[in-house]
């Protein structure tokens, strides 16, 4: 099977890591966090719990407490200071966070009572395409996100900006094992459809009302051998244009369109 191709994971990978927070101390676990709507979105969770350290410029400070009200833990910095707490290359938009993670969600509180769609990524580690993927399942509407426990990066840095938001605004689970999720999910009454460029059935053939989970496949191995067994039908995106795969994020934006008009 030939799975949706992913970016550059290497080049990525090659950002150096974040420099020791200054702060040491009640911080430990804590993760940070980036950009304009990133921020914002994680405030506004009340699942998040209180943050431990807040940075942005003076001109995003005046903003957010606009929003948001007096905001105690507020630290006024220079945008040239906040970049030095963040990895390099981090686009703040002068303001960063340093929060709490986001509690998963038990996946019977996912998945009851079954309707719309649930998106499932198996062994996708690549932070940007993860974000996006988050974004385009909280525009479409998709009832959440199913992660791998061991195999899925944090929700936070390059994944949270990239998602714009999205990962305070969708809610996600975590399974140890996505086959017998999948198992839990049928007899919840969802079917599950996977998403791979060579499939014998095209998107709109595959597609009905029914509840479905669409299972996203890992950068250059797709889907599992495992978890490809326990979909009820593997389906492609038509492409006319002489490109035989989409980027894994891009192909998933198109999916959650399809399944946002099909299921109910």
């Amino acid at each position: 099977m030939t799975p949706y191709r992913q970016g550059n994971d290497r080049a990525r990978a090659r950002r150096r890591p974040a420099p020791p927070d200054p702060r040491p101390g009640d911080g430990a676990g804590h993760e940070w966090l980036w950009g304009w709507h990133t921020v914002v979105a994680a405030l506004e969770n009340p699942t998040r719990g209180p943050a431990w350290r807040l940075l942005a410029s003076p001109e995003r400070a005046r903003r957010l407490e606009a929003r948001l009200g007096v905001l105690a833990d507020l630290e006024t910095l220079p945008a040239a200071a906040i970049s030095q707490n963040l990895p390099g290359g981090a686009v703040h938009q002068g303001v960063a966070l340093r929060a709490a993670p986001i509690a998963p969600t038990a996946l019977a509180d996912l998945a009851e009572p079954a309707h719309g769609f649930l998106v499932m990524l198996d062994q996708i580690t690549d932070p940007q395409n993860v974000g996006a993927i988050f974004r385009s399942a909280a525009a479409f509407g998709a009832r959440g996100l199913i992660l791998q426990d061991r195999h899925a990066p944090p929700l936070a840095g390059a994944l949270a900006k990239a998602a714009a938001g999205a990962v305070d605004k969708i809610p996600h689970a975590r399974e140890v094992n996505l086959s017998r999720a999948l198992e839990r999910l049928e007899a919840m009454g969802w079917r599950a459809i996977g998403l791979e460029a060579d499939a014998p059935l095209a998107l709109d053939e595959t597609l009905d009302a029914a509840p479905t989970v669409l299972v996203l496949g890992s950068e250059g191995e797709g889907l599992r051998r495992l978890v490809r067994e326990h979909c009820d039908a593997m389906t492609r995106i038509p492409m006319r244009g002489g490109f035989d795969s989409l980027n894994v994020s891009a192909a998933a934006a198109v999916a959650f369109y399809e399944l946002a008009r099909s299921t109910r």
